[in-house]
């Protein structure tokens, strides 16, 4: 493949073709290009933004009516890919075989008759873009080239499961999480009762598990709060339940003792005592 001698043949057409306009040569360009690090070989793979991007074409229906027109009028053969991870076949026509050696005298015919064309109708050339959407043609065949894609499809796909399965075990992760911390807060519920300072009814209920009256409990409530549940007036307390157990035992003490001492209502002597008796 000759490609000076592909490209003289293109613009000696493109001369004679009054249809295009700058906007088709670049197209045509950059499918050149391609075609050129593929090694001549056809058909080629592209993509619609790779080329759009090389030809500098911003807008896609202008790109898709420059690719069917260079299509209709020979210039390459089009084979749209309607898959979005399938790249569109492109068949570059070998125009070195339509290139011909012209003569002194065609050549300086074929400059005064362009002369004279220009000077009569200089809106020959197309200079518009257009915004209606580009009809392609309907082929549709299978692209082999397109290895690389159809290796980016599995690899897409895997990258899909492997994302499933880890938001699937961040769920369970946070399920787990969530059970734990409602465990958590169930047992702090329930150890609430020796929290310090207790509440009244607490201390009530233990007590009253003791066989103790709701005085004492209301004693010794009081007499915690009041010294801010402190130990001997020093250390702070850990344990109110073994406070309280040490409450009722010095208490029944207390009332021992108190149950010993005679009164001076008990005494076993007369009401009308005889102060002149001797002892």
């Amino acid at each position: 493949m000759n490609y000076i001698k592909h490209l003289t043949g293109f613009f000696d057409k493109l001369v004679h073709d009054y249809d295009l306009n700058p906007t088709h040569v670049s197209l045509y360009i950059s499918l050149f290009q391609f075609w050129n690090l593929n090694r001549f070989e056809n058909p080629i793979s592209i993509t619609r933004d790779e080329v759009m991007r090389i030809s500098k074409i911003c807008s896609k229906a202008t790109y898709h009516k420059c690719m069917r027109e260079l299509h209709e009028k020979g210039y390459v053969i089009y084979e749209p890919s309607y898959n979005p991870f399938r790249g569109s076949l492109v068949r570059m026509v070998n125009l070195s075989s339509e290139l011909k050696p012209l003569r002194k005298k065609e050549v300086t015919q074929l400059k005064n008759k362009q002369v004279n064309e220009q000077a009569v109708n200089k809106n020959k050339t197309c200079n518009d873009t257009s915004t209606e959407q580009a009809l392609v043609s309907s082929i549709n065949i299978i692209n082999n080239t397109n290895s690389i894609n159809n290796s980016n499809i599995e690899e897409q796909a895997k990258n899909k499961k492997n994302n499933q399965f880890k938001n699937e075990s961040s769920h369970h992760e946070l399920g787990e999480a969530t059970q734990t911390k409602k465990k958590l807060r169930e047992k702090k519920v329930i150890d609430n009762t020796n929290a310090i300072p207790p509440e009244l009814s607490n201390v009530i209920a233990f007590f009253k598990e003791k066989n103790t009256t709701q005085i004492d409990a209301e004693k010794f409530y009081n007499h915690f709060q009041s010294n801010g549940w402190l130990v001997g007036g020093k250390s702070k307390m850990k344990d109110w339940k073994a406070a309280a157990r040490n409450w009722i035992l010095n208490s029944e003490k207390f009332k021992t003792q108190n149950s010993e001492i005679i009164k001076p209502n008990h005494l076993h002597v007369p009401n009308e005592k005889n102060y002149s008796e001797p002892l």
